[in-house]
């Protein structure tokens, strides 16, 4: 079986879906990984064949007055998933927003263009595609192979488009206008082919998210067990002996620093830990450093550091909410305080943890700022308060217990042969 993976050009993204790539290469399957060329280091440092499709990703796209965008510039706002309030207007804006600004940023043109051309040629039997990146169900259409989606985080997007399809069935004929559909035919109509639903949730989803935190977008799920990789690592001298007292872990993602962006104000973070009984390893940059008037001396400040390495040494973290940052806290059961940035599921993975009794949901203040108050109380809760520990340890526990990539791998065989239409 010959097997296409592709995302966007994230190295978080490309590495929550290395295992299960290499599950499918050592099961004897012929396996390609498909992005824009920025990626392509990243996909050969995993051992895996690369193919660098379009053009390297537009980083002004996502900048508004020197800061990203965030979901709100774009009429993208998710952070209301109550079934109430999703009304056909607002899903219909959202929608519409995606269509017109995240689908084309995601998947520009000329990716789109080079990743279809390759599959028409290569063949795949199956097209496993990142959640964000809807040049994957297009190449797999046109080439007629079965495809679904690897989620990075929570499926908000199954989430919202069961309601909005439901919604959209229950209106007048002539007026079920689907923008998704509106972004993908013309792309379709190239090659004589109609838009189809699952083009645009997958004909199923790849889920790495235990059951408790699982956000059910009511699609076929094939849960898989989460296994960090990180990329290239090395374990530091210091991470090889046990700590000397509780380690905290604070990490607030790479994404943000990459884009010059300290949504968090690190002098507030750093203070409130100060005087707090733990050693505490903090992932800040020379940039970070240097507008620090001090470090606090319980405080190791490192540059980068493997959170699987790291981690099992930690008492309690802090983050903001990543993918790949929240689903390494889940697989080694760590207690987490979540300082959700905002951006997509960021908020429901708080909230999540909150109701699982596995950490805590922490907000910023109307004006951007951090109580360390609020902080070293909550870390205090986490080390101090064996219930955190406990639900932590039963989200492991759920992660461990779920079927490994190599054990998913029979599904995805028979799932390919059920939907491919190029045998």
């Amino acid at each position: 079986m010959r097997v296409l993976f592709t995302t966007i050009p994230s190295s978080s993204h490309l590495q929550v879906m290395v295992p299960m790539a290499w599950a499918l290469r050592t099961a004897g399957h012929e396996v390609v990984f498909a992005s824009q060329p920025e990626l392509t280091d990243d996909i050969v440092a995993a051992g895996l064949p690369a193919v660098p499709v379009g053009e390297a990703f537009a980083m002004e796209a996502v900048m508004v007055d020197g800061r990203p965008l965030d979901a709100a510039d774009v009429g993208m706002e998710v952070h209301d998933l109550h079934a109430g309030n999703l009304t056909y207007d607002r899903l219909h804006g959202l929608f519409t927003a995606a269509a017109g600004l995240f689908l084309p940023m995601m998947s520009p043109e000329g990716m789109v263009d080079e990743l279809v051309d390759f599959a028409r040629h290569w063949r795949p039997d199956l097209v496993i595609w990142d959640q964000n990146s809807f040049a994957g169900p297009l190449a797999a259409a046109v080439a007629g192979a079965a495809h679904g989606r690897l989620m990075f985080g929570l499926d908000v997007m199954g989430w919202l488009r069961q309601s909005y399809v439901r919604m959209l069935d229950e209106r007048p004929e002539g007026r079920r206008d689907d923008p998704f559909e509106d972004w993908m035919q013309p792309i379709l109509d190239r090659y004589g082919l109609a838009y189809e639903r699952d083009l645009a949730i997958g004909q199923f989803t790849l889920c790495p998210l235990p059951a408790s935190v699982r956000l059910d977008g009511g699609v076929r799920y094939v849960p898989f067990r989460y296994i960090p990789y990180g990329g290239r690592a090395v374990v530091p001298d210091w991470l090889r002996r046990p700590p000397e007292r509780r380690r905290v872990c604070i990490t607030l993602g790479v994404t943000q620093r990459q884009l010059g962006q300290d949504w968090v104000p690190t002098a507030e973070l750093l203070e409130a830990v100060a005087d707090l009984d733990a050693e505490v390893v903090a992932t800040l940059d020379a940039k970070q450093l240097e507008t620090l008037p001090s470090v606090p001396d319980n405080v190791r400040a490192v540059d980068f550091v493997p959170l699987d390495a790291l981690l099992p040494s930690c008492s309690a973290a802090l983050h903001h909410g990543g993918g790949g940052t929240f689903l390494t806290m889940l697989a080694h059961g760590v207690p987490q305080v979540i300082v959700p940035n905002m951006l997509w599921d960021t908020p429901h993975k708080a909230d999540a943890v909150t109701e699982t009794g596995a950490g805590l949901r922490l907000d910023l203040d109307r004006y951007g700022g951090l109580s360390p108050d609020a902080v070293r109380d909550a870390l205090r809760r986490m080390l101090d308060e064996p219930s955190f520990a406990a639900g932590a340890a039963r989200l492991r526990d759920e992660v461990v217990g779920t079927p490994g990539p190599n054990q998913v791998v029979p599904v995805l065989e028979k799932i390919a042969a059920e939907h491919r239409r190029n045998a």
